[in-house]
């Protein structure tokens, strides 16, 4: 299998990675609608955890289906598709977060200079610019637009709102598309195999730190912001995730102590800025980033879904950057 794994053209090596997910996808959508055929009432718990399952499912095949275009199509058709991702993830951020009159000049900065600039300089490889586009340049253009704006009423909460969501939604998103344009000798045309990487290890942290949180029912260490969140089921999960991803290192360009240090930074970053994402979301009062406000799990939003990711890209990034100069 290994011989037959590398006489393969790194194409037809992402082709099989796309091949076999799609294929894990489609068993589990047959599973899940078996169950759904069984009789339930509409209020009992089973019915309610299989349509959540069923969202989070779709969600699934809708993300894989856009790294699958964006990969078939080419790295900047694939930046384009995340530019769109980060648009309605800012859009979710910003419905939900009160604004004023004297806001309507930042946020068409902010939706359809910075958003297209961000993405258009990943397009053209401007790492240096791009690095710091947001964090310094945008950071001080925000708060003078809204000055002349002439409204000083919450200024300081107003411009804080704003610039939280574009330094998450637009620059956290600009970075996974990034790595498809990092140049790694020997590499060249598996760079999809990074994403993959850093996709799977954030979102095993997640899973695991879920259920392992549900198994040991230890006291929550923040419970103001999430219930389900503890020292034990943080560390359990980082270590699993970390793991996961040294034994992944034959997809990328790490030895395997490496990608065991690059996963575990993934790890941490997500899932901490998960953690981050929830203490914002009691800020605001609500229980998720979807349209409706209400949800069982937390997770009915677009925002829920990928917050974790968009954190753990861009110091995934600049770690893997920095300690191997590409």
């Amino acid at each position: 299998m290994n011989s037959f794994l590398r006489n393969l053209s790194p194409s037809n090596q992402v082709a099989l990675l796309f091949v076999v997910v799609f294929g894990l996808l489609a068993i589990i959508s047959v599973v899940a609608f078996v169950m759904a055929l069984r009789d339930h009432r509409e209020d009992d718990v089973y019915t309610q955890k299989l349509r959540e399952f069923s969202r989070l499912l779709r969600t699934s095949w809708a993300m894989t289906t856009v790294f699958w275009v964006g990969w078939a199509l080419g790295e900047t058709v694939a930046t384009v598709l995340f530019g769109l991702v980060a648009f309605f993830a800012l859009r979710e951020f910003i419905t939900l977060s009160p604004t004023r009159k004297g806001d309507h000049r930042s946020l068409v900065l902010a939706f359809f200079v910075v958003l297209p600039v961000q993405f258009a300089m990943v397009i053209t490889r401007s790492f240096n610019l791009f690095t710091v586009f947001i964090p310094v340049y945008v950071f001080l253009l925000l708060p003078v637009v809204s000055a002349l704006a002439g409204d000083t009423q919450r200024f300081l909460e107003r411009n804080a709102k704003l610039q939280w969501g574009i330094v998450v939604c637009v620059y956290g998103c600009s970075h996974v598309p990034a790595l498809l344009l990092l140049n790694f000798p020997q590499y060249q045309g598996k760079n999809a195999f990074l994403v993959f990487f850093l996709v799977f290890v954030v979102q095993s942290c997640m899973i695991v730190q879920h259920l392992v949180g549900r198994k040991l029912k230890r006291p929550p260490s923040a419970p103001d912001v999430s219930k389900s969140f503890n020292w034990t089921s943080w560390m359990i999960a980082v270590v699993v995730g970390s793991l996961l991803g040294g034994l992944m290192a034959g997809l990328t360009p790490f030895k395997p102590a490496q990608a065991v240090a690059m996963a575990f930074i993934a790890c941490v970053s997500g899932s901490l800025g998960h953690l981050v994402m929830k203490a914002l979301k009691r800020d605001r009062g609500i229980p998720n980033w979807g349209k409706r406000g209400i949800g069982v799990t937390g997770a009915s939003g677009l925002l829920d879904r990928v917050d974790a990711l968009f954190f753990a890209a861009p110091v995934f990034f600049h770690s893997v950057r920095w300690y191997f100069g590409v």
